[in-house]
Parts: structure tokens; C-alpha cells; sequence
């Protein structure tokens, strides 16, 4: 582990029992309390630079005022403009910020343009209101007001998933520093019930990247292997790849539980980064609070059973980075200058890889999830349904094994990401997946397949064992 990680892993550990001292304490307490921490780790560690994360948010917070009822396409344009200068600096001659500095900004990001969109909804259902001339009451999600300087300050702040996430948007900050009863809110169980596969994933991922090291790859003599080989190793470079970000989320979920931060009845129905799609009227009582029945959807991260067998692509996003993919399909898919279900997860994925940096591996990457998207739509409503049960049966463990090795190729420019080293390592294995998607695309074509559709798809994700094995 390099000297980064480390300090990534440092600073989620202390966030468990911090959590546990902010859990009952009061809203006020809460707020700046935890602004205090996450600007205190923020300073720590990123130093002069937490100028840039200042910047933004002055500026995010300007146009909120300024433009109230149009200020989400705003600060989407602010905050992604200054993410292109942020990674210009030392192209203009200006210090170049440290890996902290841009895991602040990153998050930083998706924060102020979900805030944004949450006080334009705000302005827009005013709006209503006073046009109809009645009040139809508080809505679900809505913002009680717009949040002045200094609390969109401690939202930006907090310290909870300042660096690694999970994405929370102001709504379900503003629910935590409300909590009603929070003692009688679960953490220890839940925490427990979380964290103990990280451990195991951690060992996973130390042993993995010694007996495979990413560097070989960057090698003149690893071209040299035989094509099986060279094959084979993207497998326990991606496995590394996951374990590394399944202990991180993980533990970053931890923080979360042991502050109570993310908590809502079951009742609630809560969506990992959105928060509750039902709503639920606050206890009025600990007892009845301690009766109901709670989890931690909201700040969901990770789904590591689904992400490792579940069947298709397009549900593999969907358990990977949980917060994120709902940010990206509330803010950047549903707004995207296209109809297709392909064109609109392009234009998706163009925007997430500039979100994650300026590398050509990120692009590479991303842009191939599309292809893949459409080849397997098409030639799965070709040929699937005209299957008997074990037919299908053995075309999804088939479809698994292909997603998986797709996940694979993918996550080469991930690691890599420099043009040559990527276009290198896929050219010694002759462009495998780009080639068998083409195929799979032009079979499914020929076939009289369909376009696949978000709605068809999104609703019920296939895997390749019983919901009751599914990590809880």
C-alpha cells in the first residue's frame, strides 16, 4: 500500500468513533462539530490547497443566490469547469494539488450540483404554490429553505465521506442533524453486521496485488508471456481493483453507521444517495422509535455480491459506487441531448470519466461500457427468450462469465490510464472484448434484436444465485 492509501485508510478508521460521539449529540453540535473535523482533515491534508475547494463552494453558493430557479444547470457547469482548471494547474506554472485535494474536490462536486437542484426545486415548488394559492404541505425530499452561507459551508465540509464517500445530498444531512430520538437510532449491530467482511477483502487485496503486481504490466518482458498469460492477467488485477474499493466503501459506510448518518425506517423504502421514497412521519416518542425497524440504504455504496455475479453489464453499474451512479443518473442521464438508452449511458459515462480525471484510460474505459450495453441488449432479446429453462440457465452463467472478463478488459485503462499503455495492453490481446462486442452487436442486429431499454432493465437485475445468499 502506498504511503496515500494508508492515510485514506487512517482517516475512515477515525471517522467510526467519531461517528459514535456525534451520534446523540445535538443538531447544532453536529453541524459544526462535524464541519470542524472534516475541515480540520481537510487542512491536514491537503493543506494550501483547500483554497480550491473554498473557491467552489463561494461560487456555487453566488450562483444559488443569484439565480435561484436555474441554479442546477449553473453550478453543473461551474463545478465542472473548475475540475478542467483544478487539473490544469501545473500546465498554467501553479502547484500541483495533492490526491487528497482532488478526492475532496471530486466529492466536493457532486455535493454542491445536487444541492443546487435540490434549492432550484425549492424555488420551483414556491413557485407553484403561489401560482395555485394554496399550500399543499411539506413534500418529500423538499428543503425546508434555502441554506445560508455558513450552513452550506458544514454541509460541504462534514466530515463524513469528505474523501471517499458515500455522496449524501443536503436533504439527508439535514434529516441526520434532525434525528429525532437518535439513541434509539441502531449503529453497533448494523456496523458490525457491515464491516466484517472487510477484513477478509483487505487480505484479499494485499495478497492479490503482491502475487500480481500492476507494475509488470508496465513492462517490456510482460509481452513477451504467452497469450493465455497475458489473457489471464487482467483477472487478479481488476479482483485487486475491487477488493481495495470494497474495504474503502465499506469502511466509509462504517463511518456513516456508527454516527447514525444515513438511517430511515425500512418503511421508507430508501435509495442508496437519494434518500427515502415514502414517506414516514417521525416517531413522537423513543419508544416508538426504538420499535421501528431501520437501515442504511441511503449511504449504500456498495453491493459486493452483486457486483461480482450478477449477470449483465448494465447491472453492474448499478451495485458499483452506489451514491455516484444515483447522482449520475438523477443529474447527468436523465438530462442527457439523446433518447436512446445507449446514446443517453454514452453520454453518462463521457461525462463520469471526465469527473474522475483527464486520463485516456478513463475514457477508453468508460466508453466502452456503451458498446458492451448495446451488444448485450441486442443479442439477449434475440436469443434468451426462445430458451427453455436450462437454456437460459446456462446463457446467464455464459453472460456472467462474459461480464465479468468485460469488467476486466475495462478496468486496464482504469489502472493504467495512459493512451499507449492501455491501447499496448489491449492490442496483446488483439482488442478481445471490442472484437466480441462488435460481433455479439452485428449477431443481435441480424437477429432482430431490440434496443435495450433503462426501464426494462433497471427494474429487476438477474444474478446467478437465490436473493436470500445476497449480502444484506
Amino acid at each position: 500500500m502506498s504511503p496515500e492509501e494508508w492515510t485514506y485508510l487512517v482517516v475512515l478508521l477515525i471517522s467510526i468513533p467519531i461517528g459514535f460521539l456525534f451520534k446523540k449529540a445535538g443538531p447544532g453540535l453536529k453541524r459544526w462539530g462535524a464541519a470542524a473535523v472534516g475541515l480540520g482533515l481537510t487542512l491536514f491534508t491537503c493543506g494550501p490547497h483547500t483554497l480550491h475547494s473554498l473557491v467552489t463552494i463561494l461560487g456555487t453558493w453566488a450562483l444559488i443566490q443569484a439565480q435561484p430557479c436555474s441554479c442546477h444547470a449553473l453550478a453543473l457547469a461551474w463545478t465542472f469547469s473548475y475540475l478542467l482548471f483544478f487539473r490544469a494547474l501545473s500546465l498554467l506554472g501553479l502547484p500541483t494539488p495533492t490526491p487528497f485535494t482532488n478526492a475532496v474536490q471530486l466529492l466536493l462536486t457532486l455535493k454542491l450540483v445536487s444541492l443546487a437542484s435540490e434549492v432550484q426545486d425549492l424555488h420551483l415548488a414556491q413557485r407553484k404554490e403561489m401560482a395555485s394559492g394554496f399550500s399543499k404541505g411539506p413534500s418529500l425530499g423538499l428543503l425546508p429553505d434555502v441554506p445560508s452561507l455558513m450552513e452550506t459551508l458544514s454541509y460541504s465540509y462534514c466530515y463524513v465521506g469528505i474523501m471517499t464517500g458515500p455522496f449524501f445530498r443536503y436533504r439527508t444531512y439535514l434529516d441526520w442533524l434532525e434525528q429525532p430520538f437518535p439513541g434509539a437510532v441502531p449503529s453497533l449491530r448494523p456496523l458490525l453486521r457491515r464491516a466484517w467482511p472487510a477484513p477478509l477483502f483487505g487480505l484479499l487485496f494485499l495478497l492479490s496485488s503482491h502475487l500480481f503486481p500492476l507494475e509488470a504490466v508496465r513492462e517490456d518482458a510482460f509481452y513477451a508471456r504467452p497469450l493465455p498469460a497475458r489473457l489471464f492477467y487482467m483477472i487478479p488485477v481488476f479482483f485487486a481493483f475491487r477488493m481495495r474499493f470494497y474495504v474503502a466503501w465499506i469502511v466509509a459506510e462504517c463511518g456513516c453507521i456508527a454516527a447514525g448518518f444515513g438511517a430511515y425506517p425500512v418503511a421508507a423504502k430508501a435509495r442508496a444517495g437519494g434518500g427515502p421514497t415514502l414517506h414516514c412521519p417521525p416517531p413522537s416518542s423513543p419508544e416508538k422509535a426504538a420499535a421501528l425497524e431501520y437501515d442504511y440504504e441511503t449511504i449504500r455504496n456498495i453491493d459486493c455480491y452483486g457486483t461480482d455475479f450478477c449477470v449483465r453489464v448494465r447491472d453492474g453499474m448499478r451495485y458499483w459506487n452506489m451514491t455516484v451512479q444515483w447522482w449520475l443518473a438523477q443529474y447527468i442521464y436523465k438530462s442527457a441531448p439523446a433518447r436512446s438508452y445507449v446514446l443517453r449511458s454514452a453520454w453518462t459515462m463521457l461525462l463520469s470519466a471526465y469527473w474522475h480525471g483527464l486520463h485516456p484510460g478513463y475514457y477508453l474505459s468508460f466508453l466502452t461500457i456503451p458498446l458492451c450495453l448495446a451488444a448485450e441488449g441486442r443479442l439477449e432479446s434475440a436469443l434468451r427468450g426462445r430458451l427453455g429453462p436450462g437454456g437460459q440457465r446456462a446463457w446467464d452463467w455464459v453472460h456472467w462469465f462474459l461480464k465479468m472478463r468485460a469488467y476486466d478488459y475495462m478496468s486496464m485503462g482504469f489502472v493504467l490510464l495512459s493512451l499507449g499503455q492501455t491501447l499496448r495492453y489491449w492490442a496483446s490481446i488483439y482488442f478481445c472484448i471490442h472484437v466480441l462486442a462488435l460481433v455479439a452487436l452485428g449477431l443481435g442486429l441480424a437477429l432482430g434484436g431490440h434496443s435495450p431499454s433503462r426501464r426494462k432493465t433497471g427494474s429487476q437485475a438477474t444474478s446467478l444465485a437465490p436473493e436470500n445468499l445476497r449480502e444484506e
